[in-house]
């Protein structure tokens, strides 16, 4: 009969409570990263179609508002 002891018992779910934490904090710690990257990223991404539009509408102003075509083989 190898039953644990009460007291081996609570350690052992201490243990287990302290992990859990650890583990929580830490993925925590990554939805937060991960959350601040994808901000970043979609800075960078408003910031790239507003260039993208600024140039867009001069190519247009300079081909006297005709369009720009994409060649054929797109």
């Amino acid at each position: 009969m190898n039953e644990k002891s009460t007291d081996e018992q609570l350690i052992d779910l201490q243990s287990r409570l302290a992990f859990q934490e650890h583990t929580i904090e830490e993925l925590n710690k990554v939805v937060s990263d991960q959350s601040a990257q994808i901000d970043l990223l979609q800075q960078q991404l408003q910031h790239l179609w507003s260039q993208f539009k600024q140039l867009q509408e001069t190519q247009t102003a300079e081909t006297g508002g005709s369009p720009i075509e994409i060649p054929p083989h797109y």
